[in-house]
C-alpha cells in the first residue's frame, strides 16, 4: 500500500530525493532573488541571497553574479578570493582570468595581474584584452619595454583599439619617444576627434617639444568640453606655472575648485602657483586644505617630498 501511495501521489518515496528536490528549490530561490536585487541596484540584499545559494551548491555561473556585485561594491579581496576558486573549478575559461587580472590591477598587485593575463593568454593567445591586461602589468611593474612589446601585440590583434593605444602612447611618452607616441595618438584621433585622454597626451606631446601654444590649445579644449576632467586642469595648470602666469594658473584652479571642492591635487597646484607669486599666507592655506582632503601627504609634512618628473625632490608645495 506504501508504494502504491506514493505512486499515485506523486511524492518520491526515496527521502533522499526529497532532500535533495527541496535544496535544488531552495538554491533556484536564492539565486534568481539575488538576481533580481542585483538588477534592482540591492547589493546587500543580493549578496546575502548569492552567498546563501552558494552554500547549498557550488555552482560556477552564481559565483560569476556574486564576483559582480563584489566589484560593485568594492569588495575587492571577497571578489579575488571566489574568481579564483572559480578558475580551480574551470580552468580554461578565459573571462575569469580576464576578470581577476583586472582586479589585481585595482590592488596594485602587479605580479599576480600579469599570472593571472598569462593564463588568459595561454587558454586563448588571440584574446586582445589578455595582451593588453598583460601591457598593464608590466607597466605596473615599471618594465616600459615589455609594456610596449604586449600593447603592440594587443593592437595587432585589434587595430582600433583605443584603450591599448592610449596605455602604448603614455609608455612611449615616458621613454621620451614621442614621435612614435604621437602616431598612436593620431590614430585615435582620426577615429574621435574629441578622445579626452588622447587630446591630453597630445597636448603632453606638445608641451615637451616647446610647442606651449599647441599643448594650451588641446589642454583648454579638454576643460571645455568637460569641465570635470580634473586632469585637465592639472596639465593646464602646470603649464602656466611652468611659463610663470601665475595669475592664470591661480584664476584657473579657482574655476576646478569652484567645480569641485574636495580637489585635492587643485588646491595643491594653486598653492605652489601662490607661493611663487608672492602669497606666502594663501599658499599656506591652500597646503592645509589640500593636507586636510588627502591626509597621506602629512607623511610629506617633514619639509620635502617626490611629485615631481623625474623623482625631483621638492618641498611640501612642489617648489
Amino acid at each position: 500500500m506504501g508504494f502504491f501511495k506514493s505512486f499515485f501521489s506523486g511524492k518520491p518515496s526515496n527521502p533522499e530525493e526529497e532532500q535533495q528536490k527541496n535544496k535544488q528549490k531552495n538554491f533556484d530561490i536564492f539565486k534568481y532573488d539575488g538576481m533580481r536585487a542585483q538588477r534592482m541596484g540591492r547589493s546587500d540584499y543580493a549578496i546575502k541571497c548569492f552567498q546563501e545559494a552558494l552554500a547549498l551548491q557550488e555552482d560556477f555561473e552564481t559565483m560569476g553574479y556574486l564576483v559582480q556585485v563584489y566589484i560593485q561594491t568594492n569588495q575587492l579581496a571577497e571578489a579575488r578570493r571566489l574568481l579564483e576558486r572559480m578558475a580551480q573549478i574551470e580552468p580554461t575559461h578565459t573571462n575569469t582570468f580576464l576578470n581577476l587580472a583586472n582586479v589585481c590591477f585595482v590592488q596594485e598587485d602587479y605580479p599576480a595581474m600579469a599570472e593571472a593575463a598569462q593564463k588568459a593568454i595561454a587558454i586563448e593567445e588571440g584574446n586582445a584584452m589578455a595582451h593588453y591586461l598583460l601591457g598593464k602589468a608590466t607597466d605596473g611593474q615599471g618594465d616600459g619595454i615589455m609594456c610596449i612589446a604586449h600593447l603592440t601585440k594587443a593592437i595587432l590583434l585589434k587595430d582600433d583599439f583605443t584603450e591599448a593605444r592610449l596605455l602604448r602612447a603614455e609608455a612611449l611618452i615616458k621613454m621620451q619617444q614621442y614621435k612614435e607616441a604621437a602616431e598612436d595618438i593620431e590614430a585615435i584621433l582620426s577615429q574621435d576627434p574629441d578622445e579626452e585622454n588622447a587630446l591630453l597626451l597630445r597636448g603632453r606631446i606638445k608641451e615637451a617639444n616647446g610647442q606651449l601654444e599647441e599643448a594650451e590649445a588641446d589642454f583648454r579644449k579638454v576643460t571645455e568640453d568637460n569641465p570635470f576632467n580634473e586632469q585637465a586642469y592639472l596639465y593646464l595648470g602646470q603649464l602656466y606655472i611652468g611659463q610663470k602666469k601665475m595669475t592664470e594658473a591661480i584664476a584657473l584652479f579657482d574655476e576646478a575648485i569652484e567645480l569641485n571642492p574636495n580637489f585635492a591635487k587643485a588646491y595643491h597646484e594653486r598653492g605652489r602657483a601662490k607661493l611663487l607669486n608672492g602669497d606666502k599666507e594663501g599658499a599656506t592655506e591652500d597646503m592645509k586644505k589640500e593636507l586636510e582632503l588627502n591626509p597621506k601627504e602629512s607623511e610629506a609634512f617633514n619639509g620635502e617630498y617626490n611629485n615631481q618628473p623625474g623623482g625631483r625632490q621638492t618641498d611640501i608645495l612642489g617648489l
